[in-house]
């Protein structure tokens, strides 16, 4: 169903209207066909890409189109809404070319973001690893100086699409000279480095894009490998995370928007005793909350993209969170009212409502659980002390 009007300029409705054109014209069968299939959403991709959608965040002079998440995150909640959103938007864009371009060399610019705006290059980020869940502060993959050269060792996992990627975002972390402690630094690894392996995790969640465990085993980089400052710590990895985070609500919002829509098309027509059972509250109220609480989360996501297009990370931080939070409640409770609107038939493939129930989750654990994010809140907005 059409979103109610945002407080949005007319060139960001457009884009809204043109995405909203593409996604319905692929729509849910497709993604179900694909991922039934064991294949990758490639022709939406190379037609996103060919629209100037993929990299509509990424500077105009290497390819891209000038805006920001503001703009990609409207890309990825419409091509939701229809029924086929693209994970990857979220990985190889939003964090992986927003990092280059803000802190990359400019050969590292020149030779990735040109690919990632126009859909010939992929990127995945690494970052969780199997001990240290949402904590980043505990990530344990190191990497150390050898000579000219840098070597990463450790193990990442739930790594999505390495198998479909040039490159992985490494999070490791260096040892800083001065304290001795070890702080996080980004770097660039190629699929076929040395040492560099994946494995395919086995999940019950059923998508396009597989998800991997990596192991580095004293991967040896060049020293261009880097990103940004080897002593930029936090400020660099919270300029991907937090478009993760505003990319991920916007993801959840669009899934929700679906769900909502085809339950409501269900309860205008299914009639029972000649009446349809849209008429009644108890059917009508849950699918109204929902669609309230949809409202709320995108323009959360709206501040937050803002905030952080504004250059303003530390509002942006805080927003993030708060909006991926929303957005992950909201969908959960969206798709769920949508199934039981649709009872028995909201189990059924023909109506691929139920498929959407496990995915519906993953918002609330990843990128970071609910509870490390009311953590966040608890403390950093609330100014709480700290349980841990």
């Amino acid at each position: 169903m059409p979103p109610s009007t945002l407080i949005e300029e007319n060139e960001h409705k457009t884009l809204r209207e043109a995405v909203a054109a593409l996604g319905n014209r692929y729509g849910r069968p497709y993604i179900t066909r694909v991922t039934r299939e064991h294949a990758h959403p490639d022709e939406l991709w190379t037609e996103a890409a060919e629209l100037g959608f993929l990299g509509v965040n990424l500077p105009e002079e290497y390819g891209g189109g000038g805006a920001g998440i503001t703009e990609l995150s409207i890309v990825l909640e419409e091509l939701g809404a229809a029924g086929c959103p693209l994970l990857m938007l979220v990985v190889s864009p939003a964090i992986c070319g927003t990092v280059i371009a803000r802190f990359g060399t400019d050969a590292q610019k020149r030779r990735w973001l040109p690919g990632l705006a126009d859909g010939t290059r992929l990127m995945a980020f690494g970052i969780t690893e199997p001990d240290a869940g949402s904590n980043s502060h505990r990530i344990t993959t190191t990497a150390r100086r050898d000579g000219a050269d840098w070597v990463l060792t450790g193990r990442k996992v739930f790594i999505s699409g390495v198998d479909r990627a040039d490159a992985t975002l490494i999070v490791g972390r260096t040892e800083d000279a001065r304290t001795g402690r070890l702080k996080p630094c980004l770097f660039i690894v190629p699929r076929d480095a040395e040492g560099f392996e994946r494995r395919p995790i086995d999940m019950e969640l059923k998508a396009a894009e597989r998800q991997f465990e990596l192991v580095l085993d004293d991967v040896r980089l060049p020293a261009d490998a880097l990103v940004g400052d080897q002593d930029a710590g936090l400020l660099q990895l919270f300029a991907g995370l937090n478009p993760e985070r505003i990319m991920t609500a916007a993801f959840a919002t669009g899934m929700g928007r679906h769900a909502l829509a085809r339950a409501v098309e269900y309860a205008r027509d299914r009639t029972v005793w000649d009446t349809p059972i849209g008429a009644h509250q108890a059917v009508a109220h849950p699918l109204a909350q929902s669609h309230i609480e949809l409202e709320l989360a995108r323009l959360m996501t709206q501040k937050a993209a803002r905030l952080y297009d504004a250059g303003d990370d530390t509002g942006a931080g805080e927003a993030a969170n708060m909006a991926k939070y929303a957005a992950a409640e909201a969908c959960a409770k969206a798709v769920d009212q949508a199934v039981h609107t649709l009872g028995g038939n909201g189990l059924t493939a023909e109506y691929g409502l139920a498929s959407l129930v496990t995915a519906a989750r993953v918002a609330r654990i990843a990128p970071v659980s609910r509870e490390m994010i009311l953590n966040y809140v608890s403390h950093r907005t609330l100014g709480l002390p700290k349980s841990y």
